[in-house]
């Protein structure tokens, strides 16, 4: 299959305009394939060859401007148009398509609970490709028509409103959108429907999940009316199409799809289990982000791939920024400062970076790589810096002369810059380049030298070449009668880089800099605030302030400047006092997946888990009276995760309930059992029963990953043949399997299959492509296996193999990780 060049595409672009397609799909020929009629009206600019792009089971015919075209022509994914002349042109394609089990192109899964069969499309970058014939690039706009032949008992949903009549479902024609914006979803939905502002608006989901979105809806709505009325303040340019439908559709491979007037989301947003208020966070947040990109990058769309950071940075800002002003989560830069920052940091420091704004995207499959932490999380943190430095006045006028300009259409950066430049009298071009073209995260470091008379003054030493608008926030301790508390003196606003030193008063117990959370930069505390932060890090009064401080200790752990043991000291005595839900999780995971599992070595991480147990068994204790289920949830999960014994978390599972609550739901009682195969204390017969328990799509994946965890040899053979000798199971199944198999405490019964992974890896993912390619580089990855030998192994597949771009991206990336964790291993800290 050819991949599209940005050559290619600019060569295409200058001779075509597209104007419709009018799409016909049958769904009712099988389980393994579907029917695709295409026809496209589109105009030749000049005399000149090109080619539409399709990935067919069988192309039965196709005929341009009435004359059959060969078939048998068909090289690849593409088939050449011969021979065009200027002026218009219609093009008939005639093609069985297979169904997709992996989350590309028309996905097929049929819910095990009730044997209901759905389908949905996913046609981002090039797998529209799998679902009809496509001039397949973002500025080749159109019109869509679409049509669906679908059994009698479905209901089809499109990106337009739908009718049905005979069977036949007709969905109403969208404005000009591009490719890889065309959405179906069709089976027998559970639907939840409204108006606002005289749109229909809809929630929809799996039959078997019907009560659980039922529970939520009412949530749901009432977020997503009110992002909606939000972004109308806030953009002069009205929602831009007819209706607004949320799918929630199974075996999804992202959080969610931006396709317009019908989001996908992934059903595990529809929580059958209990869930932490911040969890509840995360859905609203998602559904904001999505909402944005009805503006950017629906209504006005990038041009080439190059700029899809544009898209995530703006949906990723607007939505943590929109929740935090239109709902009742104000929050959200907690939770963003503690789980994705820490994802665009790590990305932004593995050899695989890259600027926000890359020059070079030659290719789909170079741009596939680019959804990562920096084109979301770090572009999320410039946009946020750049508000910072421009005001949200400017900042919003230069957004919606951008929208005003480009709707219907698309644009580059540099449209986007000079709309931003039009709207303020600073030099947005420079700070673009000074924050988009460049790599790497920014090091501040305060120095804080005496003065006369008790006083002090600041100079902050930057290691990096980005300008901040930033705060120093100056804390003292608090002398009144409760004590143990530290309290804000003043946040100094600095913008650097700078020269000059900062005049302080008296010198604060705690200086922090980039209080606020309002750029992008690793921190560093001076020796008398890092012994503050030590002994006194609960006593900060602001959520946001604590999650500052926790990424600083995070940083120092992965730089070799902390010991990773002094990291879960400072955990066991602050975490007990946390209040916010965002930080505890965050903190408890870091600890447990990359301090206890991979920075400490297999002979400290006993104590290590130790460590974490009694700190989870403090968090169950302090929430005994009911008033924080969702800290005493967040304490039960990782108290199960980290145990070393069975005894405790066994009776739990028989009792079906943690004593004092809470009881013991599908999510808890999949995650004891499989602490226990890890653990050798659970068997087959266990998992079978568990599964005749919970015969659901989540039960399955809960199946196979307490199967792969079995400390059994037979066990370990049966999973890998699963993931690698087969392309039998889902995308979904496949990533369960893969997470129960490496386990810390069964080094030495998989050792063996580290030396097979890497060969093993790269067929798997020249087989099956890249979504599965993308679960084996993370998922299925020996991150356990901290040890030079694994890394050697590593580095000899990436020059004797020749990886698919998703699998050589992950397998770079995991092998850093790796190198960083060695590092560690060997140094003291700080």
């Amino acid at each position: 299959m050819s991949v599209l060049t940005r050559d290619e595409a600019q060569t295409r672009a200058e001779l075509l305009d597209v104007h419709h397609y009018t799409i016909e799909l049958d769904l009712t020929g099988g389980d393994d394939t579907f029917d695709s009629r295409t026809l496209i009206r589109f105009a030749a600019r000049v005399d000149g060859d090109t080619f539409v792009e399709l990935k067919p089971a069988e192309l039965r015919s196709v005929t341009l401007d009435g004359h059959p075209l060969d078939p048998e022509a068909l090289d690849g994914n593409r088939l050449t148009l011969p021979n065009l002349t200027a002026g218009e042109h219609e093009l008939h394609v005639d093609a069985a398509m297979r169904y997709s089990r992996t989350g590309e192109g028309m996905h097929r899964f049929t819910d095990p609970t009730d044997g209901e069969t759905y389908v949905y499309t996913q046609l981002f970058m090039e797998d529209v490709q799998r679902v009809f014939a496509a001039f397949d690039q973002p500025d080749l706009k159109a019109v869509f028509e679409l049509s669906v032949t679908a059994p009698q008992n479905w209901t089809v949903l499109a990106n337009g409103i739908t009718e049905q009549a005979d069977g036949v479902w007709t969905a109403a024609p969208t404005p000009l959108i591009s490719t890889y914006l065309v959405a179906v979803a069709a089976g027998p939905w559970h639907s939840v429907r409204t108006e606002h502002r005289g749109l229909p608006f809809g929630l929809h989901c799996r039959r078997s999940l019907a009560p659980y979105l039922d529970a939520d809806a009412d949530e749901l709505l009432d977020v997503t009316r009110a992002c909606f009325d939000r972004y109308h303040e806030k953009f002069d340019e009205p929602y831009p199409f007819d209706s607004y439908d949320q799918a929630f559709v199974p075996e999804f491979n992202a959080g969610a799809m931006e396709n317009p007037g019908l989001v996908t989301f992934r059903d595990e947003f529809v929580y059958r289990s209990a869930v932490t208020d911040t969890e509840r966070q995360t859905r609203a947040m998602v559904i904001a982000h999505e909402m944005a990109h009805m503006w950017f990058g629906d209504l006005v769309t990038l041009k080439w791939w190059d700029d899809i950071w544009l898209n995530e940075s703006f949906a990723e800002y607007m939505g943590y920024q929109t929740l935090t002003e239109a709902t009742r989560f104000t929050d959200t830069w907690t939770d963003f400062g503690v789980t994705r920052k820490s994802w665009g940091y790590d990305a932004d420091q593995r050899p695989s970076t890259h600027p926000v704004a890359p020059d070079a995207v030659d290719d789909t499959a170079s741009a596939l790589l680019n959804f990562d932490g920096i084109s979301y999380a770090k572009g999320a943190s410039a946009l946020r810096q750049l508000v910072a430095w421009l005001g949200e006045k400017d900042f919003l006028a230069g957004i919606n002369a951008h929208f005003a300009r480009h709707k219907y259409g698309n644009a580059t950066l540099a449209d986007f810059i000079d709309n931003l430049a039009g709207a303020t009298d600073r030099d947005v071009h420079a700070w673009a380049d000074a924050w988009l073209r460049t790599t790497g995260v920014d090091t501040l470091t305060p120095r804080i030298t005496p003065g006369e008379h008790g006083t002090c003054a600041l100079t902050v030493d930057r290691a990096g070449s980005r300008p901040h608008r930033i705060a120093a926030g100056l804390y003292d301790r608090d002398l009144g009668d409760d004590g143990g508390q530290l309290v804000l003196r003043e946040r100094l606003h600095l913008d650097l880089p700078h020269t000059e030193t900062h005049p302080i008063g008296k010198r604060p117990a705690l200086l922090l800099l980039n209080d606020g959370d309002l750029t992008y930069a690793k921190v560093r505390f001076d020796p008398e605030s890092f012994e503050t932060v030590r002994k006194e890090l609960s006593g900060l009064p602001e959520p946001l302030t604590r999650a500052i401080v926790w990424n600083a200790l995070r940083d120092a752990v992965r730089d070799g400047e902390l010991a990773p043991v002094a990291y879960l000291e400072t955990a066991r005595a602050h975490l007990p006092l946390e209040t916010d839900l965002a930080i505890v999780q965050g903190v408890l995971a870091f600890a447990a997946t990359y301090i206890a599992d991979r920075y400490l070595t297999p002979e400290e991480r006993p104590a290590a888990l130790a460590t974490l147990s009694e700190l989870c068994r403090d968090l169950i204790r302090r929430t005994e009276d009911g008033d924080n289920p969702g800290l005493r949830l967040i304490a039960v999960r990782h108290r199960i995760d980290v145990a070393a014994h069975p005894d405790t978390i066994a009776a739990w599972l028989a009792d079906g309930t943690v004593p004092g609550g809470p009881e013991l739901d599908p999510e808890l009682r999949w995650r004891v059992l499989a602490r226990l195969a890890v653990l050798g204390a659970t068997d087959e017969a266990a998992i079978a029963a568990e599964l005749e328990r919970d015969p659901s799509a989540t039960g399955q994946e809960g199946a196979a990953r307490c199967r792969a965890a079995l400390p059994d040899p037979e066990a370990k053979a049966r999973a890998w043949q699963a993931m690698f000798g087969s392309d039998d199971l889902s995308n979904y199944l496949f990533t369960a399997t893969a997470r129960g198999f490496w386990q810390p405490e069964q080094a030495e019964l998989v050792r063996e299959y580290v030396g097979r992974y890497y060969a093993d890896a790269v067929a798997v993912a020249d087989r099956r492509g890249p979504a599965i390619a993308d679960a084996a580089g993370r998922w299925a990855f020996p991150a356990h296996a901290v040890d030079a030998d694994t890394l050697r192994l590593g580095e000899e597949c990436l020059r004797a193999a020749d990886p698919i771009p998703a699998l050589r991206r992950k397998l770079v990336d995991q092998l850093d990780d790796l190198a960083r964790a060695l590092r560690v291993q060997g140094d003291d800290g700080g």
